[in-house]
């Protein structure tokens, strides 16, 4: 599949630059790939669409790693904690930034190209919420880049599927836990001309025993988020309970556990758009995403949602 296969244009002006005030009240993109069926319904009525599934969300908590410094004017956003007080991070500027400095409460201890470098940090993360760069106004509350569920910290971006959901409505489903810490290698644009050239580094995921059994035994699967489909799958293939993920997903990948997928609508040339389309179709997912699109539907972290089912 060739990379540019995930383009499509997006008005700006449906780019979500904050949260609604409730939660669930988001707009909910139904597809039933057994029927082509699509309907429009809103994220407070997900207990109706997803039956008797088990539904499965990642608990990650995102770190609040967006460090700003000033000489020179730049951030350092903590992506991974590599031992205590180590961080593999992004730095800029990094062509005016010099390892063995300190800058504030971090100091560079080693690049490691593009812009990713090997990061000592003084204290706990107390930063800014790591929101990503498409989101120019500036948030309240920091809370609202978090799940309801979140509790395990260590992610370099929220699991934005989740963002919808209220304690109410989880009360009303049927629901586990797997953690899967979002790096930024997730989000990164695949450059390559061949999705098949792009490569992730990886993400560190765990899942309990006790989980596990509930999960694979379940006759039903909703996954919350591209984060959770990874998790599951990779568990399905053999996968050891906690470790290290890189299952990148793309068009003709064989689910093994996955029987519905809820998610935002993501980014062009992401990985994530790439998982989309290999459990909804791609021919599919580009018209979904031209539904949502004339709909006016609101895209990305803080956007609407959209099951398939």
């Amino acid at each position: 599949m060739k990379s540019s296969e995930l383009d499509y244009d997006l008005p700006a002006e449906l780019i979500a630059q904050h949260p609604l005030e409730r939660r669930d009240e988001s707009r909910l993109l139904v597809y039933d790939r057994a029927s082509g069926a699509v309907r429009h319904d809103v994220f407070g009525d997900l207990v109706g669409e997803a039956g008797d599934a088990l539904v499965v969300v990642n608990d990650t908590r995102a770190v609040p790693g967006r460090i700003a410094i000033e000489q020179p004017r730049g951030e350092v956003l903590l992506v991974e904690q590599v031992e205590d007080g180590v961080w593999e991070a992004l730095a800029r500027p990094t062509r005016r930034l010099r390892a063995g400095r300190r800058y504030g409460p971090v100091e560079l201890l080693e690049h490691l190209g593009e812009g990713r470098w090997r990061v000592r940090l003084f204290g706990e993360p107390a930063g800014e919420a790591p929101l990503p760069p498409y989101i120019t106004e500036p948030l309240d509350d920091p809370d609202r880049y978090q799940t309801v569920y979140a509790r395990s910290a260590g992610s370099a971006a929220a699991p934005t599927a989740g963002l919808h959901f209220t304690p109410e409505l989880l009360s009303s489903l049927e629901v586990e836990r797997v953690t899967l810490h979002v790096g930024l290698d997730t989000f990164r644009v695949v450059a390559a001309d061949d999705l098949a050239e792009h490569r992730l580094h990886g993400e560190r995921y765990s899942v309990s025993e006790e989980a596990w059994r509930r999960i694979s035994s379940a006759p039903h699967v909703l996954a919350v988020g591209t984060t959770t489909v990874r998790v599951l799958e990779t568990l399905a293939r053999g996968g050891e309970l906690a470790g290290r993920t890189d299952l990148f997903i793309t068009p003709g990948f064989e689910f093994r556990r996955v029987d519905a997928l809820l998610t935002n609508f993501h980014l062009p040339r992401s990985t994530l758009l790439a998982l989309v389309m290999a459990f909804a179709g791609v021919e599919e997912t580009r018209a979904l995403y031209r539904t949502a699109i004339a709909e006016r539907y609101r895209f990305y972290s803080f956007g609407d949602a959209m099951l398939v089912l």
